[in-house]
């Protein structure tokens, strides 16, 4: 199982939200390269960066920023945030990032993601399964949809999508761990879906579980931030 630190941006700075709530807000470095420097300095690999000013304009922001960290490390990035045309994902690939992140876009815009898949490829566009209480989120995690976390992966599978993060908004920021049930029943619904959690993760106890259920990834943030996980107790991972 890989393990996928967050950098998530305000203002060109390292922040973390709570339930995506913008008034929930905590700065945790002005510096995002120096904090992806650590993460790779530790033996990290991957690193999942959210453009979140992007998120609120509909388009990329923080592009500078991305190609800062794409410039000065080796991290495998995947990057999110903003991207609403076939323009911006050329934006952030030129930019640096290995992946992007297609989230609400997603649900919104099928045709447009499913042309994205087609354009760039199945592993270059992972897909993001935003849900609570089993139901995909809308409208920045302000509304439910009426379509279930399994109907909506199942569709993307059958697109050509290959690879999926799964973010609880419940447990988004809060720390109280990962939702093992739902990732336990999706895996066995989905085999052939490769599944990255998100959302709760708070210590190397989730990190454990979710190996054991057959996640492929495991997004980390306010768990490293906080020091409820450390860099060195997840050497095993790296």
């Amino acid at each position: 199982m890989e393990i996928i630190p967050a950098i998530d941006l305000i203002n060109g700075q390292c922040v973390r939200l709570t339930e995506g709530d913008f008034a929930q807000q905590t700065t945790y470095d002005a510096d995002p390269l120096a904090v992806a420097q650590r993460f790779e300095a530790a033996g990290v690999k991957r690193l999942h960066l959210v453009d979140l000013d992007g998120a609120r304009a509909k388009r990329p922001v923080n592009l500078p920023v991305l190609e800062r960290i794409a410039r000065h490390t080796s991290l495998h990035i995947d990057f999110g945030g903003g991207l609403q045309s076939e323009d911006a994902v050329r934006q952030a690939f030129d930019a640096g990032a290995r992946q992007i992140t297609a989230g609400s876009i997603a649900v919104r815009e099928p045709e447009t993601v499913n042309g994205w898949l087609h354009a760039f490829g199945a592993d270059r566009i992972i897909i993001g399964a935003d849900y609570r209480d089993n139901h995909i989120s809308i409208n920045a995690w302000a509304e439910q949809s009426e379509r279930t976390l399994r109907e909506f992966v199942e569709g993307y599978l059958a697109s050509g999508a290959t690879t999926f993060i799964c973010t609880d908004v419940s447990k988004d920021g809060k720390l109280q761990g990962p939702s093992l049930g739902t990732y336990t029943e999706l895996r066995e619904q989905l085999p052939a879906a490769r599944l990255i959690a998100s959302g709760g993760v708070t210590t190397i106890a989730d990190v454990e579980a979710l190996a054991a259920v057959g996640m492929h990834g495991a997004i980390i943030g306010k768990a490293i931030y906080e020091g409820t996980i450390t860099l060195e107790q997840l050497q095993p991972w790296l």
